[in-house]
């Protein structure tokens, strides 16, 4: 029970990683509000964790991390139900759209800016107060191997996540005076984005898993999950402004991800891109 009566928020928690990182927390013993857009997702969540005969309770708020208002309501529903804020775990995001960078629209930019880093900024703005009514707090948030490669097809959405890790080790400097740690995790698991490729291509599981030094892909419960935790736990009570790459060491080399198609890509991705 490293959680054992922690309260837990976590966006994006109705699928993927995120609902992994919410069942790891309530099995430590925490409470989780699993936080999603997805209003039928989520409630499947918090069913999946009861399921699992969780130490910890678990609630569903459906929550637009880009509206503030929604934000506020999402930690005033936290406070009246487990009585305060200790973890905050920022997971919600929208995935790239596979196109060149010259092709990517100002509406692309816009959405994808506003979820992955604007939705973060919020909710950390957000957790001040409640985190310090508790006497500090952790804030975990997600960076990615792409922005740190420069994957190909992926300019809005690394910029995105090259932009969270920045405002991550600002903020870990900043709040460090309020006992605020502020720490990013580096993931390469089976979530939603991995699981719509997946879909579209059933060799990709295999291949993703082929370019990892450990040879498989992460599962969200059992791989990212525990990092979750020692970040949130007293175990990574001396740890903030970091980056953990919970990627079985995908990081070391990279991955290569210059597409064959480019051609094709410059005749067609304009068009792809104009309908989203």
């Amino acid at each position: 029970m490293l959680l054992d009566g922690k309260i837990a928020i976590v966006t994006g928690a109705a699928a993927g990683i995120g609902r992994g990182i919410a069942a790891r927390y309530a099995e430590e013993g925490a409470h989780v509000v699993v936080a999603d857009i997805d209003e039928q997702g989520g409630p499947g969540a918090v069913a999946a964790i009861e399921d699992r005969g969780a130490t910890g309770r678990a609630m569903f708020h459906r929550t637009d991390v880009t509206d503030e208002a929604d934000i506020a309501a999402l930690f005033a529903a936290t406070e009246d139900r487990f009585g305060g804020v200790d973890i905050v775990v920022n997971n919600a995001f929208v995935p790239p759209v596979d196109i060149l960078f010259e092709q990517k629209t100002r509406a692309m930019l816009d959405k994808t800016m506003t979820v992955n880093f604007t939705g973060t900024w919020l909710m950390m703005q957000a957790a001040l107060a409640p985190m310090r009514r508790r006497g500090g707090g952790r804030i975990i948030n997600f960076t990615s191997i792409d922005a740190r490669i420069g994957t190909w097809l992926h300019a809005d959405y690394n910029a995105s996540k090259a932009a969270i890790a920045a405002l991550s080790r600002t903020v870990a400097a900043e709040w460090a005076r309020f006992n605020i740690l502020i720490n990013c995790i580096a993931p390469a698991g089976k979530g939603t984005y991995f699981e719509g490729l997946e879909r579209e291509n059933p060799d990709y599981a295999a291949a993703a898993a082929g370019m990892n030094p450990l040879g498989r892909v992460g599962d969200p419960l059992d791989d990212i999950g525990p990092v979750a935790v020692f970040l949130a736990s007293e175990m990574g009570g001396y740890v903030t402004g970091d980056t953990i790459n919970a990627d079985g060491g995908i990081h070391i080399g990279g991955y290569p991800s210059r597409p064959d198609n480019i051609a094709a890509l410059e005749n067609t991705g304009s068009n792809e891109g104009a309908a989203e």
